[in-house]
């Protein structure tokens, strides 16, 4: 099998790939919407592009953090313009944890915002005087309260899961 360096494709990496030929079809317990699996920790959002940001110039400039299985800027179905926003799922943890260093990147001359797509933007501090009832208990529990992720990962704060439980992963996926 080629490598391909191009993640457009169909078909993804076959170590992401659940048994049986993967696609969307029902049976079996993978119910992860992307081709490569579960992509918690892996797909990274890129807010505030340029409307002329392609694709392929926002997997330019993230290849520097790691291998890019896709890069993808989102546009309308209708007018096929830009939203001005896409996503670049790496292969693995650590080179999204790379690119989501630096939260507000210069992509084609304009300033972006980027964070792990699963956990949403970074939340502000927790300060007073700043109205709307409190936490609502609708993130969880704090940054602080999580358990660390075991070697070989270094998980950078706002990959901290919204949930105070465990991450359990299907035995295939490691």
């Amino acid at each position: 099998m080629a490598a391909s360096s191009s993640s457009s494709g169909a078909g993804g990496s076959p170590a992401h790939a659940p048994p049986g030929g993967g696609g969307s079809g029902g049976g079996g317990p993978y119910h992860h919407r992307s081709r490569f699996g579960d992509t918690t920790l892996t797909k990274v959002f890129v807010g505030g592009l340029a409307w002329e940001t392609p694709s392929e110039g926002l997997r330019q400039h993230f290849e520097v953090y790691g291998e890019i299985l896709e890069a993808v800027v989102i546009t309308d179905r209708e007018t096929g313009r830009s939203k001005g926003y896409g996503f670049v799922i790496f292969r693995d943890p650590q080179s999204a944890a790379r690119a989501v260093q630096n939260p507000n990147p210069e992509i084609a001359g304009r300033r972006a915002n980027c964070n792990i797509a699963a956990f949403g933007p970074p939340r502000p501090a927790q300060g007073r005087g700043r109205g709307g009832g409190g936490d609502g208990g609708a993130r969880g529990a704090h940054v602080q309260d999580q358990p660390p992720l075991g070697p070989p990962y270094r998980v950078p704060s706002q990959m901290t899961p919204p949930h105070a439980g465990p991450l359990l992963y299907h035995p295939q996926y490691g």
